[in-house]
């Protein structure tokens, strides 16, 4: 019995080293900043190449920005009908929004590319696919901006990421329940917001 086990845990660790960019990858798309600081931390390790890793982050950030954008594009209208009420956006809300974004779209994506929308980025991306901002505007964009943010963030993870381990399992958790919390009311917040402006 101790010998299967010990045969298993083996063939996992194989398995982990031959998939680790594939997984880098994944997690990226699924998840983001906490995988690529990760990514930093195994490079800084020595665990995983910097190119490879480097470039499964990006690879997987804009996909994953290319899907809140296409979740937007095709089935944003249908969902702000539906269930907008429950953050404030009225038609009205949306009408603002649709000219706020036309006129500064370029700009909202690059400041919250690079700044992971202050919290805000995927209601942000999947704004600009709802009011249909060229794609190919927007993928250039988010591309150039994954290659700096995925940059950055590796070097933090490289150089700050033992810290992590330091944070209580359960303060993770409650950081990750007050960020839910934090995004219901901060769409609430900006549809406030924009429903003032003089547009």
């Amino acid at each position: 019995m101790t010998m299967d086990i010990a045969g298993l845990v083996e063939q996992l660790a194989i398995w982990l080293d031959v998939s680790k960019y594939l997984l880098l990858f994944t997690g990226s798309f699924l998840e983001g900043t906490t995988v690529m600081l990760t990514g930093g931390i195994l490079w800084h390790e020595g665990l995983v190449a910097f190119a490879p890793t480097y470039f499964a982050l990006i690879a997987g950030d804009v996909l994953s920005d290319v899907m809140w954008y296409a979740l937007g594009y095709w089935g944003g209208h249908h969902f702000v009908e539906r269930w907008g009420h429950l953050v404030n956006a009225t038609p009205e809300v949306m009408e603002k929004a649709r000219r706020y974004f036309q006129k500064y779209h370029a700009r909202i994506l690059i400041i919250s590319k690079l700044t992971m929308g202050l919290g805000f980025s995927v209601p942000i991306l999947i704004t600009l696919g709802l009011l249909r901002m060229s794609f190919t505007q927007y993928l250039l964009i988010t591309t150039i901006g994954s290659f700096v943010w995925v940059g950055g963030v590796m070097v933090v993870g490289s150089l700050f990421g033992n810290v992590v381990a330091l944070v209580p399992a359960k303060l993770q958790i409650a950081l990750l329940l007050a960020g839910f919390v934090g995004f219901i009311f901060g769409l609430r917040a900006l549809s406030n917001r924009i429903s003032k402006l003089d547009l």
